[in-house]
C-alpha cells in the first residue's frame, strides 16, 4: 500500500501537484523521480530486502505517481492500474457473485460494457439509473445492494449527481460509494470530501494531459479498502509499467496550470456556441441553463473543459466533426490538443442504442475535450466547421 506522507495533506493544491509523493533520489539527488525500470530488485539475504522484492508488487516510480494522486484527492492510498478499465476492474473485484450494484445509466461506454458484458456473467447484477435523481438511486436499492457506482460529471450528456446525497443514500444502504472523477478532475471536485469510499481516474486523461499514455488510479482513505485494492492490484497484475507513472507525474506537474485554462477556454466556448443558430443544445455544467447549474457551483471549483452539442441532424452532426482543423476527431480526452468525437459511433457505440436514445445521447451529438490552444483560434475552427456543416 502505498500512504502518503502526512505533510503533502497540508500543503495547497499546486504545491502538492509538484511535489506530493515524491522523495529525494538517494543515488545522485535527481529532481525528478528516476524511472526504475526494473522487474526485480536484489535482496541482501534471505527475508531481509530494502522494502522492493518485484516489480508487479512494488516500484519506486509508481509509488510516487500513487501517492502524489492520493494527496490531490485528499486521499490516504492511491493504486495505479494500467487503465482506467483496469481500476474500475479492481473496484468490481471488490463484490461477490450474487452482489447487485446500482451505476449511473451515464458511464462511459466502456465502463457500461465492462459490467454488462464481463460481470453479469461473472454473477454481478446492474441497475441503471439516472444518479442525477436521488429518489432513482433509492428506489433501485435492494438487500443485495453492495455499491453504488457514479460518474459527475458523466459522459457525454453532462449530467451531475449531488454526491453528498448519493454518498448518503449508500452509506445508509451499508454499500460502497464510488466516484468517477475523471472529467472533473481532483483541482475542480474533491468526492471523498462528499462521502465517496472510492475515487477513479483514468490517469491518460487530465492528469497526464499529453496523450500520451494509458493508465488509471484508484484512491480511498479507508483502510480497509486500502489493503483489500492492494491486493487486489498485486494479486491481478494489471499494473502500469515505470515510463508510463513517469509521464503521468511529469503531467501532474503543470496540471493545476493546464485545469484553469481548460476551465477558461470550455466555458467560453461553451457560452459561444449557445449563441449559435446551428447548435440546437449545449451540454455544459457552467452553463447557467443547465439544469444543475447550481450544483455544479456547490460541490464543484470549475466546470472544465468537457461539452457536448446537440445539432438536430446526424448528416450535419458528422459533417461537423469532420471539418475542424484544429480540434482532432479522435478518441479520449483530456489532453492539452483540443478533441472533437461523436459519442454514438466511438466512445459509445457500444452501449445499446435503447439506452442511448433513454439518456439523450442522439445521433447528432458531437463531444468536445477543448484543450489549451488559443481560445479564439479554437471558436474560429468551431465557427467554419459549422459553416460547412
Amino acid at each position: 500500500m502505498s500512504r502518503v506522507f502526512d505533510q503533502d495533506l497540508e500543503r495547497r493544491f499546486g504545491t502538492r501537484a509538484v511535489h506530493a509523493g515524491q522523495t529525494l533520489d538517494p543515488l545522485a539527488g535527481a529532481v525528478m523521480s528516476p524511472i526504475y525500470q526494473t522487474s526485480t530488485y536484489v535482496q541482501e539475504a534471505l527475508g531481509r530486502h530494502k522494502g522492493y522484492e518485484y516489480a508487479r508488487t512494488q516500484n519506486p516510480t509508481r509509488e510516487a505517481l500513487e501517492r502524489c494522486v492520493a494527496a490531490l484527492e485528499g486521499g490516504r492510498y492511491g493504486f495505479a492500474f494500467g487503465s482506467g478499465l483496469a481500476a474500475l476492474d479492481a473496484i468490481l473485484k471488490l463484490c461477490s457473485a450474487g452482489d447487485h450494484v446500482v451505476c449511473g445509466e451515464n458511464v462511459y461506454g466502456g465502463t457500461h460494457r465492462a459490467m454488462t458484458q464481463i460481470w453479469t456473467r461473472m454473477g454481478l447484477t446492474f441497475t441503471f439509473v439516472d444518479t442525477g435523481e436521488a429518489d432513482e438511486i433509492r428506489r433501485a436499492l435492494t438487500p443485495k445492494t453492495r455499491m453504488v457506482y457514479v460518474e459527475t460529471p458523466t459522459n457525454p450528456m453532462m449530467r451531475l449527481t449531488d454526491l453528498a446525497a448519493a454518498g448518503e443514500i449508500a452509506r445508509k444502504a451499508g454499500a460502497l460509494f464510488a466516484v468517477d472523477n475523471t472529467f472533473a478532475s481532483p483541482l475542480f471536485q474533491q468526492p471523498l470530501t462528499f462521502g465517496a469510499d472510492l475515487v477513479l481516474h483514468s490517469t491518460t486523461k487530465f492528469l497526464n494531459g499529453h496523450s500520451d499514455m494509458i493508465g488509471g488510479i484508484l484512491v480511498t482513505g479507508r483502510d480497509d479498502l486500502a489493503e483489500r485494492i492492494g491486493f487486489l492490484q498485486n494479486s491481478s497484475g494489471a499494473v502500469p509499467g515505470p515510463m508510463d507513472c513517469w509521464l503521468a507525474l511529469r503531467g501532474i506537474k503543470t496540471f493545476p496550470l493546464r485545469m484553469r485554462q481548460h476551465d477558461a477556454n470550455g466555458r467560453r466556448i461553451a457560452e459561444w456556441l449557445t449563441a449559435h443558430p446551428k447548435v440546437k443544445k449545449v451540454y455544459y455544467p457552467g452553463l447557467p441553463s443547465h439544469p444543475q447549474h447550481e450544483l455544479a457551483r456547490r460541490q464543484m471549483s470549475g466546470f472544465g473543459s468537457m461539452l457536448s452539442l446537440e445539432l438536430g441532424d446526424v448528416a450535419r452532426a458528422r459533417q461537423f466533426a469532420q471539418s475542424t482543423r484544429i480540434f482532432a476527431l479522435a478518441e479520449s480526452l483530456g489532453g492539452v490538443e483540443s478533441l472533437i468525437g461523436h459519442p454514438a459511433s466511438m466512445t459509445h457505440a457500444s452501449v445499446p442504442a435503447a439506452l442511448r436514445q433513454k439518456m439523450g445521447l442522439t445521433d447528432s451529438l458531437v463531444r468536445l475535450s477543448v484543450g489549451i490552444e488559443d481560445a479564439d483560434d479554437l471558436i474560429a475552427d468551431l465557427d467554419q466547421a459549422l459553416a460547412a456543416a
